[in-house]
């Protein structure tokens, strides 16, 4: 700042400098700590907000059954509720830092959710599934910038010896928000209607964008004009897009003997090759594939979303098994995938303080086994299994969670320096949700085409007469059932042998790759000390 001469000073004299202490760069308002009430409610209206967001990744899993009914589709299409949302994610995400530069972190946080209110009513108000699968897309893409910027405001709201504290806060609810998910989507389904899975994002949306806007609106951040690579997005959106939709509807028009799927399947790879060379030349990409050269980036981004894509593909093949062939309601389904959080949320803090201090190819080769084991002891069981042997594995499952996004993430990270972390995580963040709507469109799928395969060969032994179908049909009639009625009972035992049959072959394969998978992990190079920490957030 320049001198200013002392106002009182006679006319004409020279004015001595007075002592200046040492100029000091004036903090942003944006960067002040928050301090009392307004930190409180700050933190609870961002929480809020990450909470429902991530709810809705897991909240549809246990409606899909009644949803379906309702809307008279099959449960495969039922799940294109839940692929579509996490495609529109995905997508927006590498545009995340653009749209901020161009908007504000506060305004672009604002608007994502007060959207995401606007299109939960809309997807609760569809009265078919093309509406519902349109405005799930929106909700997803809308979506996509509110988990890192709730992140970004939270720690500009404390102190940087308070921002530990406040970023386990803030991971502490994405991790609550899986267990509650299931829970709450099942008792809503059970005892209101399942469109109120969608409306309860109503109040809380209102109240995040309310309070986050009047507590924050004074620090908006500067804003830039930027150039937007509009073509790579648009041959993103088109081969992710092509691709995701020739999973979904491959089943349903017998896959490549279909000319759609065909067209489909050469606009994804056209797509994706025309992708990679534009984004390789652009001067300003959508996704930098650069970080892709790196050893530790592409070994951890794949290990994580290969990972990730098992675990969401069968995470949503359990309800659907629970209430098709077990007859479990939504809520009891919901009951039997709730205790998936309990141990990752006592282990998290654990792993985080010892991130550095342990090599993260341990924890996640660790993390990789429990995974295994678990998928292992669910492909033991079968039509007559009860709630606690359904529930125990689920409850291990949370050993895996807790060593597994954290040291993943952390090894994907390390050796890059500072400024490309936010790229570097935008699109291993995008890779991995990509990976998991991938994950359920095929373990769906797959899931449906072996119990047909297992159906045909049983119903053929039937049919042949067996001494042992002829008995089991004649002790039904005896028991005051018509022919035809007995031949009906056995089809749906057979249904349920059939089905539980098949989804214990892909728990089984699943653990296998879980198992194969380490290896990928071992590929990266060991972390230097001191590398960059990663919290449980940037997994979500």
């Amino acid at each position: 700042m320049a001198d200013i001469a002392n106002p009182g000073a006679p006319q004409g004299a020279a004015a001595s400098p007075a002592p200046q202490a040492p100029a000091q760069a004036e903090v942003p308002e944006y960067q002040k700590p928050l301090t009392g009430a307004t930190l409180l409610w700050g933190t609870l209206s961002l929480a809020l907000a990450t909470f429902m967001n991530v709810l809705d990744t897991s909240i549809a899993n246990v409606s899909i059954p009644a949803m379906s009914g309702d809307l008279g589709v099959s449960t495969s299409q039922g799940t294109w509720v839940i692929t579509s949302f996490a495609v529109a994610n995905a997508i927006s995400l590498p545009l995340t830092g653009w749209l901020t530069m161009r908007l504000g972190q506060v305004r672009l946080f604002t608007i994502s959710t007060l959207l995401f209110v606007v299109a939960s009513l809309m997807c609760g108000l569809a009265p078919n599934l093309p509406t519902l699968l349109f405005f799930r897309v929106v909700q997803g893409a809308v979506a996509g910038p509110m988990i890192p910027l709730s992140q970004t405001l939270l720690m500009a709201s404390y102190t940087k010896a308070r921002v530990g504290t406040a970023l386990a806060l803030w991971s502490m609810t994405t991790l609550v928000a899986p267990v509650v998910g299931p829970l709450l989507g099942g008792w809503i389904t059970d005892n209101i209607n399942w469109p109120w899975i969608f409306y309860i994002n109503i109040p809380i949306g209102l109240f995040a964008a309310g309070v986050t806007w009047a507590i924050y609106k004074k620090r908006e951040t500067p804003i830039k004009k930027l150039p937007v690579d509009g073509v790579g997005l648009g041959l993103l959106v088109l081969w992710v897009g092509a691709l995701q939709i020739m999973l979904d509807k491959g089943k349903e028009l017998d896959w490549f003997a279909s000319g759609v799927v065909v067209l489909l399947a050469i606009v994804a790879v056209l797509g994706f090759v025309l992708f990679m060379i534009w984004e390789m030349t652009d001067k300003h990409p959508v996704v930098d594939l650069t970080l892709f050269l790196q050893r530790n980036f592409w070994s951890g981004t794949l290990a994580l979303s290969l990972a990730y894509g098992i675990f969401f593909g069968n995470l949503v093949l359990l309800p659907l098994w629970l209430q098709q062939t077990m007859g479990y309601t939504a809520t009891s389904a919901g009951l039997a995938l709730a205790p998936v959080g309990l141990l990752a949320i006592i282990l998290m803090p654990l792993v985080g303080r010892n991130i550095n201090r342990v090599d993260p190819r341990i924890f996640a080769s660790f993390s990789f086994l429990v995974f295994a084991l678990v998928f292992w002891m669910r492909s033991r069981f079968f039509t007559e299994v009860d709630m606690v042997s359904i529930m125990i594995p689920t409850l291990i499952q949370g050993v895996a969670m807790a060593f597994f996004f954290v040291p993943l993430i952390n090894l994907a990270l390390s050796g890059l320096s500072p400024d490309r972390i936010p790229a570097a995580s935008g699109l291993t963040n995008f890779v991995r949700i990509t990976a998991g709507a991938f994950g359920t469109s095929i373990f769906t799928t797959l899931w449906e085409d072996r119990a047909a395969m297992h159906h045909a060969q049983l119903v053929e032994s039937v049919n042949q007469g067996s001494n042992a179908t002829t008995s089991a049909i004649g002790g039904l009639m005896s028991q005051g059932l018509s022919h035809e009625q007995a031949l009906g009972a056995i089809n749906n035992m057979i249904d349920r042998q059939v089905l539980t049959l098949s989804a214990a072959e892909l728990f089984y394969v699943s653990a296998f790759i879980f198992v194969a998978m380490i290896g990928v992990i071992w590929f990266a190079k060991p972390p230097a000390r001191g590398g960059p920490k990663v919290d449980a957030g940037a997994a979500h």
